[in-house]
């Protein structure tokens, strides 16, 4: 198996950025789009275990707040089709980091999140 392909890199980089961009503009049916219909995501405060469920989740939900900033960003490719992503993610006046972590596959339709889980440190770690 070959590991961090930079072509295979290339294309998941593309495809993490075009859900960046969607998650910053609330765009929930693009946001939607990018994952697989039996993905499993955890949340800070929550958990889906499929698409429908993200769908009543992600319409509920406030926007983002603005000016998400991203650092450390790491992705790592497992062969031609699977990809971990990792990254902390902030915003603006905070001094507090996210966590994210995806893992993507590439399927017959294009990459797609098949788990995701999003994390901030418990108050004692920050």
């Amino acid at each position: 198996m070959e590991l961090d392909r930079p072509d295979v890199i290339a294309e998941v980089t593309a495809a993490f950025e075009a859900y960046e961009q969607a998650l910053r503009a609330n765009d929930v049916e693009r946001i939607l789009s990018f994952f697989e219909n039996r993905a499993v995501r955890f949340g800070i405060a929550d958990h889906q275990n499929d698409i429908e469920e993200q769908e009543r989740w992600r319409r509920a939900q406030a926007p983002l707040p603005p000016g998400r900033q991203l650092k450390e960003t790491q992705i790592r490719t497992y062969g031609l089709d699977t990809a971990v992503i990792t990254t902390l993610f902030g915003y603006p006046g905070s001094d507090v980091l996210g966590r994210q972590t995806q893992t993507w596959a590439r399927l017959p339709e294009g990459w797609r999140i098949i788990t995701a889980h999003v994390s901030e440190p418990a108050p004692d770690e920050r």
